[in-house]
């Protein structure tokens, strides 16, 4: 259930909904560094887009120099010069791919035009003429510079940049048989977009193939673009169904003839989710996990003959983690290896002893070695120092709310130590440079506005004393709004919550209470960063209305606190996540400014899950609720998702049907409000037509709202997000009032 939205150029996952509004990085250096900034091999510089011309910044002195200028970035008889979206250099930096015009495809914009600039010429040359427009995918400089592979139309082309000459290496691909890139749920749920990886010695491309040909087409229905209904097919393996088959091969560029590398294992009963050359070598490294996702194993194959061999294998009751770095939500992200000694090893992330730790993991044979050590999970990984022997990950071993820069020896024998400044208390990011040199470092916390430095990485300290973080903190910080507290419910569980209280608050008073969920393994709400209690579906000021906002983040979510509170929620979403929740809720009752018959809730996707689930099983809490694009029938979702976390329907239907809002609809007591969009492609609407004939059944009344032809975000069409705020918003003030009473 992954979903993006975007504000002032930012994609932000909808799994965290709550922080939409205030994800924009404000910087005192006059830059962010999710804004597009792109450093350079040598870490020196770094470039961005600005004024329709590729800027360079040389440091330490943050001097800028138009390198690239709008007049060369305008093509021979157009007016303006491109719209850059992304950009990328070759090995050399005498080239420049360009990627404009871009498209949607399901949630980000992958597919557009691509052109490449000579730097030394000032030539423009635009890639794929004879392919139709918009429909490259993933194009990448081969590593000697001479030409560019790209996906279109579900085929791989090569692409000589002194001959314009285009050269399809795959002729096969369909709608349903995918070559280079990936079907719906490989994107959706294992964030695998970009399917192909060049040789290191630029003959050969290792590329992904998706067979979805079996997988069954569910057909969302447009009813208004037409005075005739058209079915909008989309291949999507509900859970229960069989994965589409997926393989790996090598196709060489001068014969354009593909070797398919042998793993075993039926494919369609197996993930293929990284797959990459091992550095200075011909062969390839790749990630194999079954069905239920509790067993992973890394395969080292041969290209020219596909022959493969198990290096490592790791179970789990569970599931087994696939760690993802924080820039998943990048167009360009791609899932690859850490490598370590000149791509001898890996370092491999594992919660194998009961906190997600590092590894470091031998591609010969050899033990594998715990790097990091101690209660206390390792969150991202940032920077890889091999000169030093150092590796810089963030962690918080002590506020699961917070994120810090950590550094520890790559040996394992090292202790943890602290990197960012310990007087800054909250939400730490660093984008460093790739030799380490500089970093751009990022902080905000809940009372103080999101601000960006550029420093040296190795002191920690800023180019620029005046523009620093520290210096300008006094500037950026507000008044604290938001109380980060622990709920201990009856059970003995602890939870993290954060609440918003009203303005003027009076203890003597009763207050409405409004619950913010979201409650499943995807994402926390938890978190202590500035914009934290902020509603951004609410028209107008919770806190001056009157209302108390609290969010809690029960054991499931993934919090850094331990495998053990990540995975207890195995088999039982819809079971645990509410109970803990509603254990939350009534500790919050206890409290004498709560008004026990004010009491809302609201979620988005999972959240809305929650929000019926809260509503139905726990009807003597929860009073109102707002649910938006929910899994009503957890039968109804995709395959990847739900059985990483629920298992085999096969095997354990009846976890799905206890954990599923559909089962409680007959105890429905307060006001519901549901929303759906009738063109999600993602948690489809036949969730909402599932559930309004449970409630129908039962003479259960509630409003609802659909969106024709909305998708998961639901913010198409004009007019939508500000219709959507005010359905919220009136039916919350009119069924929750907001005031001490």
């Amino acid at each position: 259930m992954h979903i993006f939205r975007k504000f002032n150029n930012f994609k932000i996952p909808f799994k965290s909904l709550l922080f939409i509004a205030i994800a924009i990085l404000v910087s005192y250096q006059g830059f962010s560094q999710s804004a597009g900034l792109k450093w350079s091999n040598d870490g020196n510089s770094y470039y961005i887009v600005q004024n329709n011309s590729i800027v360079q910044y040389t440091l330490p002195q943050n001097e800028p120099k138009i390198l690239i200028s709008a007049a060369e970035l305008t093509p021979k008889g157009a007016a303006n010069p491109l719209e850059i979206n992304y950009f990328t250099f070759s090995d050399d930096a005498q080239r420049v791919l360009l990627f404009t015009n871009t498209k949607k495809v399901w949630r980000l914009h992958t597919k557009g035009d691509y052109w490449v600039l000579n730097v030394a010429t000032g030539s423009l040359q635009q890639l794929g003429k004879s392919l139709p427009e918009s429909s490259l995918m993933f194009a990448k400089f081969s590593p000697d510079g001479k030409s560019v592979a790209y996906v279109s139309g579900h085929n791989i082309y090569v692409e000589d940049l002194s001959t314009s000459k285009i050269k399809a290496l795959t002729t096969d691909g369909t709608t349903t048989l995918i070559n280079g890139t990936f079907d719906w749920v490989y994107e959706e749920e294992f964030f695998c977009r970009d399917g192909f990886r060049w040789s290191p010695d630029s003959k050969s491309i290792a590329y992904w193939q998706i067979d979805a040909s079996d997988t069954k087409k569910f057909y969302l229905i447009n009813n208004t673009d037409s005075i005739y209904s058209k079915p909008i097919p989309i291949e999507y393996p509900k859970v229960g169904e069989t994965p589409s088959s997926c393989k790996v091969g090598v196709v060489t560029v001068d014969d354009a003839k593909t070797t398919w590398m042998d793993i075993p294992g039926d494919p369609r009963q197996h993930y293929l989710v990284r797959m990459e050359y091992i550095p200075s070598s011909e062969k390839l490294l790749i990630q194999q996990l079954n069905r239920r996702q509790n067993d992973s194993k890394l395969f080292i194959a041969e290209p020219k003959t596909g022959a493969s061999k198990v290096i490592e294998e790791e179970t789990d009751n569970a599931w087994v983690d696939i760690y993802q770095n924080e820039h998943k939500y990048d167009i360009y992200f791609t899932n690859d290896f850490i490598w370590l000694n000149q791509g001898k090893s890996v370092l491999w992330v594992s919660e194998k002893d009961g906190w997600r730790h590092l590894f470091e993991v031998s591609l010969e044979g050899k033990k594998e070695k715990l790097i990091t050590h101690g209660d206390y999970d390792f969150i991202d990984l940032k920077y890889v120092d091999t000169k030093n022997g150092y590796v810089y990950f963030m962690a918080s071993p002590d506020n699961a709310t917070q994120s810090y820069l950590y550094k520890t020896k790559l040996n394992g024998k090292g202790a943890l130590q602290l990197v960012s400044p310990e007087e800054l208390k909250g939400t730490h990011d660093y984008d460093v440079s790739p030799t380490g040199t500089y970093a751009v470092h990022s902080f905000s916390n809940h009372f103080t506005r999101p601000a960006s430095e550029l420093i040296s990485f190795t002191t920690q300290k800023p180019v620029d004393e005046t523009r620093s973080i520290e210096s300008n903190l006094a500037k950026l910080q507000v008044t604290p709004k938001v109380e980060f507290f622990k709920i201990t419910t009856e059970d003995g569980v602890d939870m993290d919550a954060w609440m918003v209280k009203p303005k003027d608050f009076d203890p003597s008073k009763k207050y409405p209470v409004v619950f913010y969920v979201y409650s499943e393994p995807a994402s926390a709400t938890v978190k202590d960063t500035y914009g934290a209690g902020y509603n951004f579906l609410y028209n107008g000021n919770m806190s001056e209305d009157g209302y108390i906002y609290i969010s809690v983040d029960n054991r499931g979510t993934p919090a850094p606190k331990g495998r053990e509170w990540r995975k207890s929620i195995y088999r039982k979403i819809g079971q645990i996540n509410i109970h803990d929740q509603a254990m939350a809720a009534k500790e919050v009752l206890k409290w004498d400014f709560v008004d026990p018959d004010r009491v809302g809730v609201w979620g988005w996707s999972g959240g809305g899950s929650a929000t019926l689930n809260l509503m139905f099983q726990h009807p003597e809490i929860y009073k109102t609720g707002i649910a938006i694009a929910a899994v009503a029938n957890q039968l109804t979702y995709d395959n990847v998702y739900q059985e990483r976390y629920m298992g085999l329907p096969q095997e354990n239907k009846e976890d799905f049907i206890k954990g599923s809002p559909l089962t409680y609809a007959k105890n429905l007591e307060g006001n519901l409000l549901y929303i759906h969009g009738s063109g999600d492609d993602n948690v489809h609407y036949q969730n909402a037509e599932m559930l309004i004939n449970e409630l129908v059944k039962y003479n259960k009344q509630f409003q609802f709202m659909e969106y024709p032809n909305r998708t998961h975000s639901i913010n198409e069409g004009e007019g939508t997000t500000e219709h959507l705020r005010t359905l919220y918003t009136n039916y919350l003030r009119a069924h929750c009032p907001p005031g001490g009473k």
